[in-house]
């Protein structure tokens, strides 16, 4: 009994590090800020903004286990330098990863569908069809775009501009039509895509030897490492820049500067590092340097709410 227990244990442990928890932040921020947004003009809706982060850590969850097992298939994970990949390990079935990352997609889509149901906004059914099928093709299928340098592009429309737009939008009538709402909500949106960015930047830098070895043309390596760093610093301190605006239309979106305390030994690191490993740690710094600005910014936007 006793052993049976422990295996469960291993179990249960080995799926939770297949499932990538420190990243989800990055589903997490999107949804905060624009919740804050709709909170701005009193127009938060709890129910829909649950459902809104069901969806970004669902489809977060599921890519992170579709990339386990396409990577793992093609023996891209095989030399890697980061935490435990389930399948390159072989601790689990290929089949079974596979079956989990397309449970999290359909979970994904049954809060989405929710969402297209109690708004009435139908063309929400396309975009939920392309963030899976983005999903799924950043490593799986035959020419995967994560292989391609589009991995960063792509985590920016889809866990920056779509994830904090659409949150709002949901929220919101006549959204297109608030020329300040839009502007504050496409600059959070632009700081959190940025932030996501630079976690798969800095990831990318990490593993830049071994994606070279199995010709995964990620940014970092068609860029080659200096210039890959350049970018992510670039990626990492812009939403700082977008920032500076803020508080003085909304006094307490100053607390998102709180965020330099996790951005600052994030760049050093980046900066001075010389082996792979060092890495690890900027990467889980500039998820939660995304989350703590994000929260931050969605709490100052909703302490300033103003009727429309």
């Amino acid at each position: 009994m006793a052993n049976k227990k422990k295996a469960r244990k291993k179990q249960i442990a080995l799926w939770l590090e297949g499932a990538r928890l420190r990243t989800l932040p990055l589903a997490v921020a999107p949804v905060a800020i624009g919740a804050g947004a709709a909170a701005s003009i009193q127009s938060f809706n709890p129910l829909l903004s649950a459902l809104a982060l069901a969806v970004a850590l669902f489809l977060q969850i599921g890519v992170n286990f579709a990339n386990d097992y396409s990577d793992g298939i093609r023996g891209t994970d095989a030399k890697r330098v980061g935490p435990l990949r389930l399948t390159a390990s072989k601790s689990v079935r290929p089949s079974s990863v596979k079956a989990v990352a397309f449970a999290f997609f359909a979970l994904a889509a049954v809060a989405g569908l929710a969402i297209v149901l109690l708004t009435q906004i139908w063309w929400l059914l396309a975009v939920g069809v392309a963030a899976i099928i983005a999903a799924w093709f950043y490593t799986g299928g035959k020419n995967p775009y994560g292989y391609a340098a589009l991995g960063e592009l792509s985590v920016f429309i889809f866990f920056g501009l779509i994830a904090t737009v659409g949150t709002t939008l949901i929220q919101v009538k006549g959204f297109w039509q608030n020329d300040l709402l839009l502007v504050v909500t496409f600059a959070g949106a632009t700081a959190i895509g940025l932030f996501s960015s630079a976690v798969l930047m800095v990831n990318n830098i990490r593993d830049i030897d071994t994606d070279r070895h199995v010709s995964k043309k990620t940014l970092a390596v068609k860029v080659g490492q200096g210039w890959a760093k350049a970018i992510y610093f670039l990626f990492i301190w812009l939403p700082i820049v977008l920032l500076a605006p803020f508080p003085f239309f909304y006094p307490a979106t100053f607390l998102a500067y709180a965020s330099l305390l996790l951005i600052l030994p994030a760049t050093l690191i980046v900066a001075t590092a010389k082996q792979p490993k060092e890495l690890i740690l900027a990467l889980k710094l500039t998820s939660f340097a995304a989350l703590v600005y994000s929260l931050a910014l969605a709490f100052g936007l909703a302490s300033i709410s103003v009727s429309v």
